[in-house]
């Protein structure tokens, strides 16, 4: 209240995971893009607030929305990061230091959620895939095999 003047409403337009029976009852997939409709309502506000009480649940059997698809593509997504990570870092030198740090950038290509991610997803691996194989021939390492030449 401190920062705004006047009457003001918060309104949250968000695109909850898709759950296709609930989204084919609402009609909440958009026919032209067949992505999900966003909800607006004043009313998420409170629904944060249970989300928040439920926090300890997260990395437990009972986190539900840790099940979907693209929760655990971002968690297979960090592991695998990390995997490249350890192989530049083991082969960092000053000449490869140009490519590592490209190598490294590459996550910030992937924006967005759901299919949105996915698109910048497919982008950004074909994007590492071949900042990869260019850093692997400076250090001597075959594509894909792991091993110094």
């Amino acid at each position: 209240e401190s920062e705004f003047e006047g009457d003001y409403r918060l309104e949250f337009h968000l695109a909850p995971p898709s759950l296709p029976v609930l989204d084919a009852f609402m009609g909440r997939t958009d026919p032209d893009t067949g992505r999900t409709k966003k909800i607006v309502s004043r009313w998420w506000e409170i629904g944060f607030q249970v989300l928040a009480r439920l926090r300890f649940l997260r990395g437990t059997p009972f986190d539900f929305f840790g099940r979907h698809p693209h929760r655990r593509l971002e968690r297979r997504l960090i592991a695998d990061y990390e995997g490249v990570m350890n192989e530049v870092l083991a082969g960092l030198k000053p000449d490869t230091l140009d490519l590592a740090v490209q190598i490294a950038s590459v996550p910030e290509q992937i924006r967005g959620f759901d299919s949105v991610k996915e698109a910048h997803l497919e982008n950004a691996r074909a994007k590492e895939t071949e900042l990869l194989q260019a850093f692997r021939l400076r250090t001597g390492v075959r594509v894909g095999s792991g091993e110094a030449r």
